[in-house]
């Protein structure tokens, strides 16, 4: 029996006032509504009323009728499963009627409805919807072919996964091939619905799509030229998909389909372009890119580079015009959530300055408060990875052009020139040396462009060149171009302030200890920008001062520059509430500073302390209150408390045993104690780290806290939390080499997950080395306990520490591992050579340590005999057994025992043998 259900019409009248009322821009007023509306939720037909508006009241206005239709989706969002079953089945056949209503707003409202009933878990329950909704694809009548695509495009959006599970009994056998058909009908919205519900399975390699993958292909092809720009978009965002995932069907059609993307590159419709230009950017990524891109190169790489230059849209929007701006607040808007980057410890390498892991700094990222992903920053990205594909050999096609651009008389020429120069710098570096003694001063003049646009991306590009140009004697080039960068950081613009400042951090990150020379000069300018900063800038700024501190360490540790640094920095640190996201850049900022500084900040140690307590303090006190009623305190923002607790590491690395008496007055270990067992893994990472550096500072206050927190620690060392890990296996060996024989009890708690983190493929090297030197450093202090696993351990553990430069932390650890060694002296013997390796890893041990060096290797030499040795010896590779010869095949009289105090002779051997 169909449900019957008439509106009463005093209630239809409240309703419809409500309706208007909420489209009134005063917020007094739509508060009001908000309210009015979550007081008719309690009554069940309130949602009938909801769709009858949409459906039925055909007199009332659209904006009205689709008004209803979205409070009514919100309605569903929120309390779906409370709808009577009268309610919801009346709500179901009406969307179903209703879908192809003549109005396209109206269309598109019951689409959105449908959806969301869909995507609640009723897929399942509403078990006629998508034969029905397909069934009217069939339809005679244009509204409601349309409108059923629609809500299937919309389904196949938010429900795909579901729609090729075995919960419906994969429905889309029949969906896809109907898709199909209707990619050649007359209608262009038709076939670009029918295009994109199709997308929606490629890159889940849907099975039912796979059977119909070369027909779909053929589809595709029979609409390249579409007149439509929604369908061509459509085509190619299928192109760009298939690359990822069905290579193999589209080589065969490679070089028509490069065509054809290149032609799409330069559409007239910019939706379009941008689609396409995706294209390069996933192809790059393909091994086969090289071979099948290289013949189309002289083709795209002038469509690339015309596809880098700012639109006049993107100029308006970028106020291009507006050169001074310097005086004008920021909107709140127009700032981007920060990410704080917890502390991670990590090792030193002997080939420092290259790091592959946090390469992400420098994106392309010159223009982001425009529509973030546009045509020009997809050109550029597109040029800046196939750079990397060809290497050098991409300046052919590159060069002539530059030579235009970088010298033309358009703005707007010549800034795409520089952004060119700026992407090719990573992949084609090696062949743009000769160019750039010519080009970089060039770059610096450009510095002081008059169009600010064009003062703003040579900041960037020539960050992108950093590297050599600190790499060439100060004053020809580096001295120049600090001065030149410092003008900028106090440009009256300020998107070239904001690219100036970045491109600052980044040259101090390669210039490091070159700097300081000019610390006062740098210091000069960075101060006084604090008074000339908004808002934006400011939070930038910070970055560059910790960036600084980093670079030059304790050579910023004079009174003059403490004098200049520390006051602007403390009134911003007294002007800002607890509240105030900007604290987490200024503490940062701080930690860097105060690292740096070492007892030069203690002056001003105290109140930073003590704030930092009071944050980690806070926020622990309303987390448990959330927890505990989470309907009336809201979840606090954890990222307060990381942000104060790496602030404390750096004060207790910097301060080291001058912070014993801050800790003695607080109850920070009763805090950490909470922290280290905080749900949020970036919490746990970050109090380890603390609780490191604590260790190092000030033992006294953490060992009566050590029983509680092994335990802890040892929960902890779970690779699938790398950083939390990481940081826990660090504090182990911290806190190993302060107890000293006391940790006896505490090794069964970890070691046994260490052998297993150091055995493990695919382990990142930070963590490997950092495993490697916490066993060494628990087996330096109970070697009875851990040397009987040595067999376990010492291939990778060799392996790994063999990159690290020489330090304390490695000290301790060979130091470790010869003890261990000399416990267990089989459990190295199957892979001495790895030993042997390790051991010429050293450039100058102490002597101690190179005397337990020299013990081992003659002890294992006189075991196994010369004729075994040399045999042994002759495997290795020969820089090998130059090292080790050189290291420990000193002069001595041949033939002696070869005892502690006599180790000429083997070691003589040891050289004749290499």
């Amino acid at each position: 029996m169909e449900y019957e259900w008439k509106p009463d019409e005093q209630g239809l009248q409240q309703i419809l006032q409500l309706l208007k009322e909420s489209q009134s821009p005063d917020t007094t007023i739509q508060r009001t509504v908000q309210q009015k509306l979550e007081q008719l939720n309690q009554y069940p037909d309130f949602n009938n009323y909801l769709i009858f508006v949409l459906t039925k009241l055909k007199s009332e206005d659209e904006p009205t009728r689709s008004l209803s239709g979205l409070i009514l989706k919100n309605n569903v969002k929120a309390h779906f499963q409370n709808f009577p079953n009268g309610v919801t089945d009346f709500i179901k056949s009406e969307c179903l009627n209703n879908i192809g209503d003549s109005s396209p707003l109206i269309r598109a409202t019951v689409g959105i409805l449908i959806t969301t009933i869909a995507s609640k878990g009723e897929l399942q329950n509403w078990p006629d919807l998508l034969p029905k909704l397909c069934s009217l694809l069939d339809s005679e009548d244009y509204n409601t072919c349309e409108g059923a695509f629609g809500a299937l495009q919309k389904i196949c959006e938010d429900s795909a996964e579901i729609l090729d599970s075995d919960v419906l009994d994969r429905p889309l056998n029949i969906m896809i091939p109907k898709f199909l058909q209707f990619f050649k009908h007359s209608s262009p919205k038709i076939r670009s619905h029918a295009v994109a519900c199709v997308n929606q399975f490629i890159i889940s390699r849907t099975q039912a799509l796979m059977l119909h993958i070369d027909s779909f292909i053929e589809n595709l092809f029979a609409l390249a030229g579409d007149e439509e720009p929604e369908v061509r978009k459509n085509v190619c965002r299928a192109l760009v998909m298939l690359l990822e995932v069905r290579m193999d069907r589209l080589l065969p059609h490679m070089h028509n389909i490069v065509e054809y993307m290149l032609q799409r590159t330069q559409d007239q419709d910019e939706n379009v372009a941008l689609e396409a230009c995706e294209f390069w950017l996933t192809l790059a990524e393909q091994p086969i890119c090289k071979d099948v891109l290289v013949r189309h190169l002289p083709k795209l790489i002038p469509v690339l580079v015309n596809g880098m230059k700012y639109s006049d849209i993107d100029i308006i929007l970028l106020k291009g015009d507006v050169e001074e701006d310097e005086t004008i607040p920021d909107s709140e808007q127009d700032i981007r959530p920060r990410f704080h980057r917890s502390r991670t410890v990590a090792q030193q390498h002997d080939e420092d300055g290259i790091e592959e892991e946090d390469d992400d700094d420098d994106e392309i990222d010159d223009d982001d408060t425009i529509s973030d992903w546009n045509l020009r920053k997809c050109s550029a990205a597109a040029l800046d990875v196939l750079a990397n594909v060809y290497r050098d050999e991409l300046l052919p096609h590159i060069l002539p052009l530059l030579k235009e651009l970088l010298f033309h008389h358009e703005w707007v020429v010549k800034e795409s020139g520089i952004l060119v120069l700026g992407a090719i710098a990573e992949g084609c570096m090696q062949g743009m040396i000769p160019y750039l003694p010519e080009l970089i001063p060039h770059l610096i003049q450009c510095l002081s462009d008059k169009k600010a646009l064009v003062r703003s991306i040579t900041c960037w590009t020539l960050s992108r060149y950093a590297h050599w140009v600190v790499s060439q004697p100060p004053d020809t080039y580096l001295k120049p171009l600090m001065t030149e960068l410092l003008k900028r950081i106090l440009d009256s613009n300020k998107r070239v302030q904001e690219a100036a400042c970045s491109a600052f951090a980044t040259l101090e990150e390669e210039a490091c200890t070159e700097l300081v020379p000019y610390l006062a000069y740098i210091l000069d300018t960075l101060v006084f920008a604090f008074s000339k900063y908004q808002h934006k800038n400011l939070l930038i700024l910070y970055d560059a001062i910790g960036t600084l501190a980093d670079s030059v360490g304790h050579h910023l540790n004079k009174p003059e520059y403490i004098q200049m640094l520390m006051p602007p920095l403390i009134q911003k640190w007294n002007m800002l509430k607890d509240e105030d996201k900007d604290l987490f850049p200024l503490l940062e900022c701080l930690s860097s500073v105060a690292t740096a500084l070492q007892s030069g900040f203690l002056p001003y140690c105290e109140p930073v302390y003590q704030r930092c307590v009071n944050l980690v303090q806070k926020t622990l006190a309303q987390a448990m209150l959330n927890n505990a009623q989470p309907d009336q305190y809201e979840a606090p923002d954890k990222d307060f408390m990381i942000v104060a607790l790496d602030l404390l590491s750096g004060l207790a690395e910097g301060l080291g045993g001058n912070i014993e008496q801050l800790v003695a007055r607080s109850n920070i270990l009763t805090l950490m104690y909470q922290c280290m067992q905080d749900k949020m893994p970036e919490v746990r990472q970050s109090s380890f780290a603390l609780l490191g550096d604590l260790t190092k500072a000030c033992f006294q206050h953490v060992k009566p806290c050590i029983a509680d927190f092994m335990p802890i620690l040892g929960t902890n060392l779970n690779p699938e939390f790398i950083s939390v890990c990481n940081n826990a296996t660090w504090a182990i060996g911290e806190i190993s080499i302060q107890m000293g024989i006391e940790m006896q009890p505490y090794i069964p708690m970890v070691l046994h997950q260490l052998v297993e983190i150091i055995n493990r493929p695919n382990t990142p090297k930070t963590l490997l080395e950092n495993t490697a030197i916490t066993i060494g450093r628990l087996g330096y202090v109970c070697p009875q306990e851990v040397a009987p696993m040595l067999q376990q351990f010492i291939r990778p553990w060799c392996t790994s520490l063999r990159n690290i430069r020489d330090n304390e932390e490695k000290d301790s650890a060979f130091r470790g591992i010869c003890t261990m060694i000399s416990v267990n002296p089989s459990g190295v013997i199957q892979d001495f050579i790895f030993f042997c390796d390790a051991v010429a890893s050293w450039i100058n041990p102490k002597d101690d340590l190179r005397d337990m060096f020299c013990k081992i290797l003659h002890g294992f030499k006189n075991q196994v005999g010369d004729e075994n040795w040399r045999r042994f010896s002759d495997q290795f590779p020969l820089p090998l057994k130059e090292r080790l010869a050189a290291f420990y095949g000193g002069p001595g009289a041949s033939g002696a025992p070869a005892g502690p105090g006599a180790e000429g002779s083997a070691l003589r051997a040891l050289g004749a043998a290499g």
